[in-house]
């Protein structure tokens, strides 16, 4: 028990020389600021574009007529969702439909009781014509209940419970659609930046210890395990410090400056997100630990790097694309199982509502398992190579040695 509490104590104490040595470095000021400065960017330029752009109106097709009431509800629905739009009539509902397959109207109020689209549409995919198509529909289900009450109390009750009028697709797609695609994008690229910027950290710093012998002397008080696993859950503290400043100046300012980057940007998917910064960086710093022992020069630095940085590259790529086109293909999904490729795949699968919770705990299991393994392998490499100077040191000469 005493050996445990010993381990646990000098492995925080790495922990804590680790995290101080990190925050304080310029490095970690500079790259912070770069990685607030692009969140900012992402949430206020395309603000302050709208300011000095606008849509064009909505096309809107009314078959029959619209009362005054019903005339000012939809207006006022319009302005709520802040879209302009213009009418235009029809004789009948079949001319109406005829207009919406053809796209010369965007959507169709037929008799005040129904509004038609033309494929479905989602409360959260931020286009102009669901804003309007949802507010009309709304707007005109109120209206329907205040002309039946009569403000007694029955009917006060009636206008309370009132719900919107359908909105019926002529066509219907299923496809999967990101709760907003700037903040999954967002996330992305964030997510991709700091795991990229840590893990480098984490394989010249055990690089540099090993080239400089600091290694030596620390290893003449510590076990290598205490040494390896207090210097990755320092630089991990640092990655979620930065991460957590990250998320809070993002939503803070979003809501400061009525910014809608961020609109649908649901909890779960910014918690997916922080998740998988968590799961990947536990996974990944491992492997990249291994690797900066096996070198002591940064030439052979840089030979690592373009094999160690593939996977990411491939699940960051992939994952940017899925988002972009709003649908995931099976590379992608395939991808979001495995540990490399995973803290990319998974986050943007979520953000396309296109996972279960169970294959969402399943694919993290995966990791967690992978990176206990991948742990222990690490640990045994690390150990046998990081006092070995004078050339790069292979994996199998290491993987072959006796341990000592």
């Amino acid at each position: 028990m005493t050996s445990n509490r010993e381990l646990r104590r000098a492995t925080s104490l790495v922990a804590a020389r680790e995290f101080r040595q990190r925050v304080r470095g310029k490095a970690f000021r500079v790259a912070t600021v770069l990685v607030l400065l692009g969140v900012a960017a992402a949430i206020v330029i395309p603000k302050l574009a709208n300011r000095h752009s606008s849509s064009p109106p909505q096309k809107v097709g009314v078959v029959g007529s619209l009362t005054s009431a019903q005339r000012s509800a939809v207006d006022r629905a319009a302005q709520d969702a802040g879209v302009r739009m213009s009418l235009q009539s029809f004789d009948n509902r079949t001319r109406a439909v005829s207009a919406v397959r053809a796209g010369r109207v965007d959507l169709v109020i037929d008799e005040a009781t129904s509004v038609i689209v033309a494929t479905t549409i989602s409360r959260d995919d931020g286009s102009d014509t669901s804003d309007l198509a949802y507010g009309v529909a709304g707007a005109l289900g109120t209206q329907a209940a205040i002309t039946r009450a009569r403000l007694s109390t029955a009917q006060i009750s009636e206008l309370y419970a009132s719900h919107p009028v359908p909105i019926q697709a002529l066509h219907h797609e299923h496809h999967s659609r990101p709760v907003n695609q700037a903040a999954s994008t967002i996330g992305l690229i964030a997510l991709f930046i700091m795991l990229s910027q840590y893990l480098t950290w984490t394989l010249v710093g055990v690089m540099e210890e090993k080239s400089s012998r600091v290694v030596e002397v620390l290893l003449a008080t510590l076990r290598p395990v205490q040494l390896l696993t207090g210097k990755l859950i320092g630089i991990g503290l640092t990655v979620f410090l930065q991460a957590a400043m990250v998320a809070v100046v993002g939503l803070v300012l979003a809501g400061t400056v009525g910014s809608d980057v961020l609109h649908g940007a649901s909890p779960l998917v910014l918690g997916s997100t922080l998740l998988w910064l968590f799961l990947g960086y536990a996974f990944l710093s491992w492997v990249y630990a291994a690797a900066g022992s096996l070198v002591e020069r940064q030439d052979q630095v840089q030979s690592l790097a373009i094999p160690l940085v593939i996977p990411l590259v491939v699940g960051y790529v992939s994952a940017l694309s899925a988002i972009g086109s709003g649908s995931a293909s099976l590379f992608v999904k395939v991808l979001a199982y495995l540990p490399p490729t995973a803290p990319f795949a998974m986050p943007a699968l979520v953000g396309l509502r296109a996972v279960t919770w169970w294959q969402f705990a399943l694919s993290a299991l995966i990791t967690l398992v992978a990176t206990v393994a991948t742990a222990r392998l690490a640990a045994t490499v690390y150990r046998r190579a990081v006092l070995r100077t004078g050339g790069r040191v292979r994996l199998r000469e290491v993987l072959g040695a006796r341990a000592n």
